[in-house]
């Protein structure tokens, strides 16, 4: 029996198994897509609450996985450099409330963690990945700017120079203060 055929049949599944849920991402220049979802403490938070600031709302796949950890600790080591530029960091995954808290409190996290356990912010960012029974956020930030605008959009992160990236765009797209 011919296997290519079964090659390019696994090639297409993987493709659409790894492809967004619903549409694409809202490009920069755009009004960042609104949410409403509970924090690790089970507040519910709302893209108005961090009007005027800059933030750093970033999506990844799973609390407490290395990738993610790593990614998450890099903040929290900058979180006084972000503050000082008038800046918030919020990360979103799947994961539930009561998994946030445990995962922000084992590694220290001072920045708020929001569940989003239905994947529905994940999708309207275009970032929610469907891997048959699993679903995820692919590891992707969008910097939001003080007036709710997306400013960038990073959909390739290097977990160990990602928050240094995005530190410094808030410095170039602030006039360098």
């Amino acid at each position: 029996m011919n296997r290519l055929p079964y090659f390019m049949l696994a090639l297409l599944l993987s493709a659409v198994l790894m492809s967004p849920v619903a549409h694409g991402s809202p490009p920069e220049g755009s009004p960042a897509p609104d949410f409403a979802l509970p924090d690790q403490a089970g507040e519910v938070r709302r893209l108005a609450d961090y009007s005027g600031k800059w933030l750093v709302l970033y999506f990844y796949p799973k609390d407490d996985t290395p990738g993610c950890t790593t990614q998450a600790c890099e903040f929290r080591d900058n979180i006084f450099a972000f503050r000082s530029k008038g800046a918030e960091i919020v990360g979103i995954s799947l994961d539930d409330v009561e998994t946030h808290e445990a995962f922000a409190a084992k590694h220290s996290l001072p920045f708020t963690l929001l569940a989003d356990a239905g994947g529905a912010t994940a999708e309207q960012y275009g970032v929610l990945r469907n891997f048959g029974v699993v679903k995820l956020a692919s590891r992707q930030t969008f910097l939001i700017s003080p007036e709710g605008v997306v400013a960038r959009h990073y959909e390739k992160v290097d977990v160990n120079e990602h928050s240094e990236e995005v530190l410094n765009d808030i410095v170039a797209l602030s006039g360098g203060g």
